[in-house]
Parts: structure tokens; sequence; C-alpha cells
């Protein structure tokens, strides 16, 4: 070979553009010369944007623009306020919930040892269920109750931490270094230890660390345990076990199914190695349940979520595992989006009239459909002087905004404190499934609790109660009033028992033991006849008792348990819109997207003409795409082509670009794969098939 021809090759091969496939093209800056220096940017200081950013208000001015920047910033403090004290309270319920598990947990944890367990690991299985976010709030406490009183700590190990075996050991000895050490602390670790350098997964790192703290117990835990490799655990767990003289494990498994599927699905040379205790987390439902009740029962409450969002928070927790925490983001929302987007939210910071924009806003009350119902009642009532006062006077109006707001609270109280006297008596009357407070709550918030068949039930079983279960029952009721008639009649009730203690339990007269049935025979027929029996002294002023108790609590449900959406000004302290909440939590993005293909100006601001179909005037997605609905499940492309092509043609004429067409084709032929649409034939080559119908 010809020795330049080698020299050429050689250099050919080390210049890298010859191989390079993209090239960047950065053309000079017009109106600069070509040596000139660039002009210097100006610093912007990020402090003077973040200054900014916190001077702008949280909440836009509502009342087309006209709200004072007071009352936007009220709205937003009422909210936080609120917010924070209902937060306060879902926490304190957390805790209550984890309270018995941690206690049992961190029991265990203290008073096992390989010792106690025979020589095997100490293990703690903690099942789940739905509430699935438990676990981590329980690992959380136990890690601070452990680091507080240098005990130890904990090492949450998940399934995609832990490919391998040496990977899982190197995650384990970082997360326990990292645990009391922080990130620097593990690298301080690494480099300041004496002798010879092991690697990162040896757990002799981990035995040195344990000597230098002096832990006694450090517990492993696997929140997702079901989801790793049982042969994986098999190693690691065998590996523990040879550990166990020097290094004070402790595991605690986290199980979503059952303690027996768990097990069956593990080896036995690896359960062998494993010995401990179950514990059971309360389930999600029983959590969302307290939550609700504290939103909604709170003695000092001042907005109230109503029964539309009540029926889609409890419709959600039944579709699917809904945390308690997930459930406290919607309620959240749904707070926010009152008090974002309803100027009368303003209301429940109690603000000072002179800061209202009184025009605007009292006509935004005098548009409210509580206020017309009102002015309508006032009317039937004789009151035409009042409702014309209403209408015409701007400060009459706002006084009695604030008037009906304070009384419309004062009756959401009363409501859902007869819907927690409700729920207790039910405890005592329900031999089957119990009535849940969210159940109770549904129906009060629609007003149909007062007049339902199972508060009917209810009072019919109240009736037939001898004298011990009932006194039972209504010293378990909620705290009333010394004047309530209630309380008059537990007195009463109290007076008679001891009177009559020599005959207790009393009876009444609607109990099956104070009625006898009579025989008779007509014509060579018998006959029963059911007649009350004659009944003592005390059983008849027992039952005049339980008439005068039953009377009370129906007058109390009449005169409480009204219908919410009768009051006015309802729609300043009752939330209860579904779409703002449905739309952010149940979303339909798939529906908007084909709404927008198919109909492109609901959503374009346009003055086309949109009788036709399909128009050039559309943009080339909404095209294809009708073109698209149009096909077969096989698309043949250059018959698509030829379509879109004729889109455009029949409008422009000869005018029409066909490469500037060609460009949008493609690009809207782009946007449908991107949205899952279609995707090539492996049939033909020159087809594209469909990958979803309209609707589905």
């Amino acid at each position: 070979m010809d020795p330049d021809g080698l020299e050429d090759a050689m250099d050919l091969s080390k210049d890298r553009s010859q191989n390079q496939g993209v090239y960047i093209y950065q053309p000079a800056k017009s109106g600069k010369a070509a040596g000139e220096r660039p002009s210097k940017r100006r610093k912007v200081s990020s402090t003077n944007m973040k200054k900014d950013l916190s001077e702008s208000p949280a909440f836009m001015p509502l009342l087309n623009g006209d709200e004072t920047p007071e009352c936007v910033q009220l709205r937003f403090d009422t909210y936080k306020q609120l917010w924070s004290d209902q937060e306060n309270k879902i926490q304190n319920i957390l805790e209550d919930v984890d309270a018995g598990v941690l206690t049992d947990v961190l029991s265990f944890v203290r008073e096992t040892s390989p010792q106690t367990s025979d020589g095997c690991i100490p293990t703690g299985l903690v099942t789940v269920g739905s509430n699935v976010s438990s676990l981590s709030r329980l690992l959380s406490r136990l890690n601070d109750q452990l680091k507080s009183t240098n005990e130890g700590g904990v090492v949450v190990l998940e399934s995609g931490d832990a490919p391998n075996l040496k990977t899982s050991l190197k995650n384990i000895i970082r997360a326990a270094v990292t645990n009391t050490e922080g990130n620097d602390g593990y690298q301080r670790f690494l480099t300041d230890r004496s002798g010879p350098r092991v690697l990162g997964y040896d757990l002799d790192l981990l035995y040195d660390y344990v000597q230098r703290r002096g832990t006694k117990k450090l517990v492993l835990a696997l929140r997702d345990s079901e989801a790793f490799d049982p042969a994986l655990l098999t190693d690691l767990f065998s590996l523990f076990k040879s550990w166990l003289d020097r290094i004070p494990f402790t595991v605690i498994l986290g199980i979503s199914t059952s303690v027996e599927l768990f097990e069956g699905r593990l080896p036995r040379s690896c359960v062998s190695l494993l010995q401990g205790q179950h514990f059971e987390v309360q389930e999600a439902g029983n959590c969302v349940d307290r939550i609700y009740e504290a939103l909604q029962t709170r003695a000092d409450g001042q907005i109230w979520i109503g029964r539309n969002i009540t029926s889609t928070l409890f419709e959600k927790a039944s579709d699917y595992f809904q945390t308690p925490e997930a459930f406290s983001r919607i309620v959240k929302y749904a707070f926010m989006s009152h008090f974002f987007a309803n100027p009368l939210s303003v209301l429940l910071g109690n603000p000072d009239p002179s800061v209202l924009p009184q025009g605007r806003f009292c006509e935004a009350i005098r548009n409210l459909p509580s206020f017309q119902m009102f002015c309508e009642d006032l009317l039937e009532a004789g009151s035409a002087n009042e409702s014309r006062n209403m209408i015409q006077d701007d400060k009459y109006l706002l006084r009695a905004a604030f008037d009906h707001v304070e009384a419309g609270q004062q009756a959401m109280r009363h409501i859902f404190s007869a819907v927690l006297l409700i729920h207790t008596c039910l405890q005592h009357t329900q031999a089957t499934k119990k009535t849940t407070i969210s159940d109770l709550s549904v129906r009060a918030l629609a007003g149909e609790l007062g007049e339902s068949p199972l508060v009917e039930d209810m009072l019919a079983t109240v009736r037939t109660m001898d004298s011990g279960k009932l006194t039972e029952v209504l010293n378990t009721l909620p705290n009333l009033a010394d004047d309530s008639p209630l309380t008059v009649i537990q007195a009463d009730l109290q007076a008679l028992l001891e009177t009559y203690a020599d005959s207790l339990p009393l009876s009444s007269e609607y109990n099956i033991n104070s009625s006898v049935v009579k025989t008779t025979v007509v014509q060579q027929r018998v006959l029963l006849t059911k007649g009350k029996a004659n009944l003592p002294t005390q059983d008849i002023e027992y039952t005049k008792v339980v008439d005068r108790l039953v009377a009370a609590l129906q007058e109390y449900f009449t005169e409480t348990l009204i219908r919410p959406q009768d009051l006015f000004m309802h729609e300043a302290f009752l939330f209860d819109l579904r779409n703002p909440l449905k739309e952010t939590f149940t979303p339909r993005p798939r529906f908007a997207i084909e709404r927008a293909l198919t109909s492109p100006f609901d959503y374009l601001i346009s003055t086309v003409e949109t009788g036709a179909r399909i128009s050039a005037k559309q943009p080339a997605g909404a095209i294809l795409y009708q073109l698209y609905l149009e096909s077969g499940a096989l698309i043949n492309v250059h018959d698509l082509w030829q379509a879109f092509y004729g889109v455009y043609e029949s409008d422009q004429g000869k005018k029409v670009d066909e490469r500037e067409v060609m460009a949008l084709f493609y690009g809207a032929l782009s946007d449908l794969k991107m949205f899952g649409m279609v995707k090539n034939s492996r049939k033909k080559t020159d087809h594209l098939a469909k990958a979803a119908w309209m609707g589905l």
C-alpha cells in the first residue's frame, strides 16, 4: 500500500468530524462586529425576586376585581387559621391511632433479643391493610423514640433499594450511619476509620458504628416486604443471623395482605431464621371516619363541607385504598377552593364593614339563591318592609348578612350535635351493621335524616327498652344543656328508679313481655288477639317517662335537623361545589383531549364559522384526528396524506404550499402518536394501526 495513502487514511481516522452525526450552527448576532464584546447583562438579585413573590397576594381580587386588598388578605389569613386548627386535630387523631401499636412495637423491640428468640432474628410482622401510610408514621415515631433514649435507630429499606445483596447491605449501612451522623458524618466515618479500608457493603463497618455509638437496638424495617425477592431475603437474613452476636438486629416487616400469604411466599430456610410477634394497624377507613367527624362536629366549627363533597370523598375512599393523609389533602383543597373563589368567605373572618366594597358585595349577596328564598319567605310571612329594606338598603343588608351567618353557623353546630346523638343511640339499638358518622352526615346535610326510617326504627327500639338499658343509653349521650328537656327527663327517670329500687328493671307497655295473647273460639275457629297486660304502678309511670323521652327526641330532631341549603347566607360557611374537587382529584384528560380535537373552537377564541366539520381553519392536529376517526383499524398513510392535503386544497385552491402542508401533516401525526392513538403496523409497513377508539 502507498505510504502516502496510508498517512492520508490515518489523518482521516483522527478527524472526528468525519464521524460526527450532529452539527450545531451558531450564526453571529446581527448588529455586532466580529470582535466586539457582548453587552453586559443586568444582574437580577434573587433576594429581590423572592421579596416580590412574598409581597404578591396569594389570592386574587374577586367581584370583578373590585374587592379591596384588605378583604383579599383577610380571606387568605382566615383560610390559614382555620386549616391550621383542623390540621392540628388531624395530626392528633393520627398520633392517637398509632399510639397503641407504637407502644406494643416499642415494647417488643426493647424486650426481645436473640436469647429470648432462641437464637433467631427478633421479627415484628406489621399488617397495615389499606392504611399503607401508617407504617411510615409508625417507623418515624419509633425511630424518634429510640434516638431520644440513645438506644439505637430504625433503618428503612425499600424494595427498589435492594436489587441485590451487595447494594442492600451498602444502603443499610449508609442509612444506619446517616440516621444519627448525617451525610457528612457518614463520609467522615469512612475516612477516619483506622485499619485496612473495607468495602461499603462490609458489615464490619456497621459493627464499628454500633460499637462507637453503643447501640442496643438496630431495627431494620422492610416497608414493602412483599415486593422483595424471597431469595434475597433469605441471603440477607442468614447473613444477619451470623452477625447477631455482634450487631443487635431486629427486623420489622410491613405486610399488606396477611401473615399466612407472606409466609407462604418465603422458603422454609428463610422462615426458620425468624421468630417474633404479629401487630395489626387500624384500617384506613376508621381513620378517615374519625378525621371527618373531627372536621364536621367541632363545637366551635365555622365552615362545613356539604353533601355533594361528602359523598365524593367517601366514594373515592371506598373505590380504592386511600390513606388518611390523602383524604386530608382533598379536604384541604376543598377549604382552599372555598376561600379562593368565594368572596362571601370573608365574612368568616369577622371583617369591619368599612373594608367591604359595599356596592359589589351587596350585589353578590342579592344574587344568591338563599337570598331569593329568604325574601320570598319574608313576603309570605307579611314582612314586605323588611324584604324591601334587604333589596334597597346596603347597610341593612350587611347587618342582616352578618347576623344570619352567625345564626347559620350555630344551626350547623346543632345539626351535627343531633347527628352525634343519633349515632350514640344507634350503637345501642342496632344489632347488625353499625351506621357511621359519614352516613348520617350525608342524610343530615340533605335534610333527610330527621324523617328517615333509620331514626324511626331507633325511636321504636328506645320505646321497648327496660330501665337498665335506657339508663345506659342516656348516660352515654353527648353533654346537653341544663335546661334541655332530655336533661329533665333523665333526672325524672333517676328519681323513679330510686323510688322503685326493689322492682328493677322497669318495663314499658311497649315491651314484648308486657303484652298478652288471648285465645277465643268463634264458629270452630281459633282467634288470637294481642292485648296489654295489667301493668303495675311502677311500669305505668316508667311508660310515661319513655313517652316523654320519645316525644322530646322527635321534637328535637324536627327543630334541629333542618335542610342546610334553606339557611340564608349558607353559601358563606357551607362549601358544596363538587366540580372543583372532582375535576382536580378525578380528572378526565382523555375526554378533554378528544373534545379539543373534535371541537377545537370550543377552546380557541375565533370568529370562524364552525358549521363545517373539517375546515382548513382548524389546527392541523384536529383535522388529522377527525380524518383518523373516519378510518378503519388499519390506516394507509398515503391515503391519509391525500385526504389531509385535500382539506387545504379545497379551501386555498392553487395557493396551497404542498411542502408547508406536509410539515403540518407530520407534526399532527407525531402528536397523534404521542397521545397513543396510532402506532406502526406490523402487518403492512405503509400503514398505521389504531391504538385507541373515541369514548373508551
